[in-house]
This record gives structure tokens, C-alpha cells and sequence, in this order.
């Protein structure tokens, strides 16, 4: 399942590690591991913060992906499913196909009231 986790990090958690080099060794591991499709990174609400899109192999992966945030940088994580323009589409698709008999017997009785 393709995920978007947001990483926000505590700024004085997120100033050693960078000062004593931990951060590079956890973000490289962490991209190595996740091999995301996209990770962006900027400031957001006065923290440093990633967004990073990567495949969810399985439920059980969160807390071996969490942790390393939550213990080098004290960050607050978010991940939320998400999806690409085309995964939308066909989203979309199965809905209408799924509403449409429904729709048509509301129509009908609509038209018959």
C-alpha cells in the first residue's frame, strides 16, 4: 500500500543528531530500507519535516519504520494511505459502477413522486 508519512522532528532532538552525525547514518538506513518513490523535506510549523511516499509492505513494518524518528530526532510521525492520479481514477470508476444501480432506483423514484 502506498503510504505518505509526514516526519517532524524536535529541534534541539534533531540539532545533536545532525552536530554528532547520527542523522545521516539514520536517514540513510531508513531510505535504503523504505526505497521511497518520493521524499521531500522542508520546514513546516518551526520543524524540520519530511514527507516521504513509500510501499507498505505490511502493517507489521510501522514500528521498525517509526522508531528510528521517534528515537533519533524525538519526531512525531503521521502516515496516511495516498494515492497517484491514476489510482483516483479507477477509484472513481468502481464507485460510480458500485452507486449506479442505487442511483437509478433513486431516480426512478424520484421521477415516480
Amino acid at each position: 500500500m502506498r503510504v505518505l508519512m509526514r516526519v517532524q522532528m524536535e529541534v534541539e532532538a534533531a540539532n545533536r543528531a545532525i552536530r554528532d552525525g547520527s542523522w545521516a547514518q539514520t536517514m540513510e538506513r531508513v531510505m535504503t530500507d523504505l526505497r521511497p518513490e518520493a521524499a521531500y523535506f522542508t520546514a513546516l510549523d518551526g520543524r524540520r519535516t519530511g514527507f516521504i511516499v513509500f510501499d507498505l509492505k505490511d502493517e507489521s513494518d510501522i514500528p521498525s519504520i517509526a522508531e528510528p524518528f521517534f528515537m533519533g530526532v524525538g519526531a512525531s510521525i503521521d502516515m496516511s494511505p495516498c494515492m497517484t492520479v491514476a489510482d483516483v481514477q479507477a477509484g472513481l470508476e468502481k464507485a460510480a459502477a458500485a452507486f449506479a444501480p442505487a442511483l437509478g432506483s433513486l431516480s426512478e423514484l424520484i421521477a415516480g413522486a
